[in-house]
């Protein structure tokens, strides 16, 4: 039922991004230049046909292997195969075959503008609920990201569960969508307008939370926040006054992390290198490291630094020390052994 509805809405109700009603798929904020320059030399009927609600670009993309959910008519994804460039490879992955053809037909053009000899795109048909069935690698990817498309799944723990398998240890998950300040009532849920404006699917906040933990990503962080305006005065009204708010957030996987950001002295000194972030680089909302300058990190920090695709821009100092491990009790001698006998166990 709601996969009809969405392909109904995006592949006949929209056709370009003004036929929206709120801000809830948009993304409101102004991309940092480098972003706006290869932006505006993507095919204007991808750029024109585009509901994201944020800016899922993470740092440190050459050479990457990404995956975009519910990539719609490509806007994401040929912005992410500009950044990986020839040696990186992007897959976009969506149900709407009217978006995809739109992706599509802009393929060999995109290439072409990129100067990019042979394509590194690839778009696939298929649901985020089943990454299973596509056919992808496990392990095998660096970076998977999601523009406003998580809340309009209908088994989102399915989704972020198929998204732990196909990452590589130290990959993440980095991605935009709309959370709600309660939990929502079934009557919104089945109302078309609402669902497809990706308001009532959106998560409670703290049912997120538990979702990515219990799919393997212990260490979920928040990167940034938006409050969302509802303009449609009808619309409004159905929502009941509930309020809802754009956020990114970045999953990393690695069996090391834990719930915890536990501190055992460990500190991390950005060394620059990145394209767009020379002076500074932030891991999360409150994680900012200056170039040059060593950081206080948790120990769940020092993990990411030195297992993903940061790690050549780091310094990491200080052991890991897992929480368990740290205060794991000392074995108790045996009986009639130890100081109180003369220390005779050997």
């Amino acid at each position: 039922m709601q996969h009809d509805v969405v392909k109904d809405y995006y592949g006949q109700v929209l056709k370009s991004s003004a036929d929206l009603k709120t801000s809830a798929c948009c993304d409101a904020s102004a991309p940092p230049p480098r972003i706006r320059a290869i932006l505006s030399d993507l095919h204007p009927e991808v750029r024109n046909r585009y509901y994201g609600c944020g800016l899922v670009v993470p740092e440190a993309l050459e050479g990457a292997r990404v995956i975009d959910l519910g990539c719609g008519t490509g806007r994401d994804v040929y912005l992410l195969a500009a950044l990986a460039g020839p040696g990186g490879h992007v897959v976009g992955v969506d149900m709407t075959e009217e978006q995809l053809a739109v992706a599509r037909d802009a393929l060999d053009w995109q290439m072409a503008r990129f100067g990019f000899g042979e394509p590194n795109v690839s778009l696939l048909s298929g649901y985020i609920e089943a990454l299973d069935a596509l056919g992808l690698d496990g392990g095998s990817f660096d970076l998977v990201v999601s523009n406003c498309v998580v809340n309009l799944a209908t088994d989102k723990a399915a989704v972020l569960k198929g998204v732990y398998d196909l990452l590589k240890p130290g990959g993440e998950m980095y991605f935009s969508d709309v959370y709600a300040d309660r939990r929502l009532t079934d009557e919104m849920r089945a109302d078309p307008v609402l669902y497809g404006e990706c308001l009532s699917g959106a998560l409670y906040t703290g049912d997120f939370r538990q979702m990515a933990r219990e799919a393997g990503f212990a260490c979920p962080r928040r990167v940034s926040t938006r409050a969302m305006e509802v303009h449609d005065p009808e619309i409004a009204a159905k929502l009941g006054g509930a309020r809802f708010v754009s956020e990114v957030w970045r999953l990393f996987k690695h069996a090391d992390l834990e719930p915890g950001r536990e501190n055992f002295g460990q500190t991390a000194t950005y060394l620059g290198g990145l394209d767009g972030a020379e002076a500074g680089l932030s891991l999360d909302e409150t994680l900012h490291f200056t170039a040059g300058e060593a950081q206080s990190i948790d120990a769940n920090t020092a993990v990411i630094l030195r297992a993903s695709r940061y790690a050549p821009y780091f310094e990491v100092t200080g052991d890991t020390i897992r929480h368990l491990g740290a205060f794991e009790p000392e074995p108790l001698p045996a009986a009639g052994c130890g100081p109180a006998a003369g220390g005779c166990c050997g």
